[in-house]
């Protein structure tokens, strides 16, 4: 993950408090933001089931500093975690590349929410905050939907070679026929977790996504944070808004922490276990809410531009 922090925390969201450090986020965002903590009171529908704060870090540990053998290692973990030969699969990018690592969760209705995360990392460090943390997440939240049936199909896919240009993603999302991007109701991006509290792009995310979000965890009473890191810099989920696929991605940067990325500094010892946690619990109900949530597709599709 490369951003820049265009500003610091623009707003915090707990249970029972809103803090506003800095208006630099749509006034339509910020009321869907709002609306969506009144509501907090409704009692959200959930079924999923959570592995304990041991494997969670247990799975961080297992990185590797060679982008080949991470995607393996994500592939095991999938397999560990309940994903069946047929439902696994790897796609190739370039040749010189590891491939996307796929696992495809069957639900019994046409939408699909993708879920994905990079697994490739830079030179510099270990690569436990960019990106092994939302990668390795991957399989532990298809653990954690996959106990009763679903509705949405749920497609879990790490993606390659994000720090080359998203080219992963880029490749996946074209490589879809234009009704399977139709079916795509939401795509939830993990990059660059457990240094802090959750936090979300908010300025490149979608309102229902990013509603949905903030509503899960104020009945959870787990903390979200909104942080923009914009100008400078991408993630994997803008390679799906070029087809109006609606798109959130959840990290955990602030400008304290930006100097970390691609430094020696990134590696376990970065992360913060108990926010790591949180996050991956407050994705389980995401995940999970939002199968039940999303009726139907969150935005219009258009076509590109020429």
């Amino acid at each position: 993950m490369e951003f820049i922090v265009a500003r610091h925390v623009i707003l915090a969201m707990n249970w029972r408090r809103i803090a506003v450090a800095s208006l630099s986020i749509p006034k339509s965002v910020l009321r869907c933001l709002l609306l969506a903590l009144l509501a907090s009171n409704a009692t959200a529908q959930t079924q999923f089931r959570l592995l304990d704060q041991a494997t969670i870090e247990s799975r961080l540990k297992s990185f590797s500093r060679k982008n080949e053998e991470r995607e393996a290692i994500i592939k095991r973990l999938f397999a560990e975690s309940g994903c069946k030969n047929d439902q696994l699969s790897e796609q190739v990018v370039e040749a010189k590349l590891p491939p996307n690592v796929i696992c495809v969760l069957p639900g019994e209705t046409g939408g699909v929410i993708l879920v994905g995360a990079h697994t490739d990392k830079v030179e510099e460090g270990d690569g436990v905050v960019d990106n092994w943390s939302g990668a390795s997440l991957l399989p532990s939240l298809l653990y954690s939907i996959s106990g009763q049936k679903r509705r949405h199909t749920f497609i879990f896919v790490g993606f390659t070679g994000e720090e080359r240009g998203l080219l992963g993603s880029d490749f996946y999302v074209h490589k879809l026929s234009s009704e399977q991007r139709s079916k795509v109701e939401g795509m939830v991006n993990f990059d660059t977790l457990g240094l802090g509290p959750t936090e979300v792009w908010a300025s490149h995310a979608d309102i229902p996504l990013l509603t949905a979000l903030t509503h899960i965890a104020s009945t959870m009473k787990l903390p979200i944070q909104v942080m923009n890191v914009d100008n400078v810099g991408t993630a994997d989920s803008e390679s799906f808004a070029e087809f109006k696929i609606p798109r959130v991605t959840i990290h955990s940067l602030t400008q304290k922490t930006l100097p970390i990325l691609h430094s020696r500094r990134d590696n376990f010892g970065a992360i913060k276990m108990d926010d790591y946690y949180a996050t991956y619990r407050l994705m389980a109900g995401y995940l999970d809410f939002l199968d039940t949530d999303l009726d139907v597709p969150l935005a219009p599709r258009q076509k590109p531009g020429p």
